[in-house]
């Protein structure tokens, strides 16, 4: 065996599975390097961790994560949860807010959809999981395309086309708290269209979820505001395509392959999930269930 082992070659070392090995790797508990994508482990250096923590059970023990899956809200993701049988419930607070609390281990996976102000948003996810040093061991999983845009009163009494029409109509725009991930596609979206924020009416509510929008443009509490055409569809709004985006889930190596999210997994491979998908306009489900970062 080599002195550099592989993370199978060490959980077979350690008599341990290799779950309970990452487990100890997140926790900083045992030596271990990372070199071309994957952990290597100095045998000296395990023999000596050994001996001097005699595996002690509570370096062994940890706490899992609730099975919730927290960052952005959205209408597919909610069934799939529901559907799937996979026992995870949901915590809708925002992008940045999911990936918050997975990295204080308060949920089991994120929903996300970053977006970058220079509006190259096609690997704004996996840039933001892999340039953070606290979520090393994270996989991140394909849930689907989305289609974004300005929802709008019956008819669109105001003619808004784009972000340039809202700030120059003066439009009472729904806005979402600080870190949701459709508050970050606004910024990118006055960027582009050379707005300054300010200009943004301040007359309208914060709201923290798209049919919370929704909510307050068919009760004339604002103009418009941005979220998805599925969002728009189920509350009787018109909607204003802006663009597509991605929409990922992030969760720890180590949890991939427990049995909550393996049947959601598996559920967004099966016919049903398409068939919902069909129904709800404004996805692309193409790639639903593929991975496409692992850390």
């Amino acid at each position: 065996m080599s002195d550099l082992m592989t993370t199978e070659e060490a959980a077979s070392y350690l008599r341990l599975s290799e779950r309970k090995l990452y487990d100890l790797v997140a926790a900083g508990a045992v030596p271990c390097t990372k070199a071309t994508g994957r952990w290597l482990f100095p045998r000296s250096d395990l023999d000596h961790w050994l001996a001097v923590e005699a595996i002690k059970p509570n370096a062994l023990s940890r706490i899992p994560a609730p099975q919730i899956v927290g960052g952005s809200q959205d209408p597919l993701l909610d069934w799939a949860l529901r559907e799937s049988g996979s026992g995870l419930a949901s915590l809708p607070e925002g992008s940045e807010s999911g990936l918050r609390r997975l990295r204080n281990k308060e949920v089991i996976a994120a929903a996300i959809h970053l977006h970058r102000l220079d509006g190259n948003d096609e690997n704004a996810n996996l840039e933001a999981v892999s340039s953070d040093s606290s979520l090393y061991d994270a996989v991140v999983v394909s849930f689907a395309r989305r289609e974004q845009g300005l929802l709008v009163a019956p008819g669109n009494p105001k003619q808004l086309s784009d972000m340039k029409s809202v700030v120059k109509s003066r439009s009472r725009l729904a806005v979402r708290p600080q870190g949701a991930g459709a508050q970050l596609l606004l910024l990118a979206l006055l960027k582009t269209a050379q707005a300054d924020p300010g200009q943004i009416s301040k007359d309208a509510p914060v709201c923290h979820t798209g049919a919370d929008i929704a909510q307050a443009v068919r009760e004339g509490r604002a103009d418009c505001g941005i979220a998805t055409r599925a969002v728009a569809v189920a509350a009787g709004v018109d909607f204003v395509s802006l663009t597509w985006e991605r929409f990922d889930l992030v969760l720890r190596q180590r949890d991939y392959f427990l049995p909550p999210q393996q049947s959601l997994f598996n559920f967004l491979r099966s016919a049903s999930f398409r068939n919902r998908a069909k129904e709800l306009p404004g996805y692309d489900i193409a790639e639903a269930g593929q991975i496409r970062l692992v850390t």
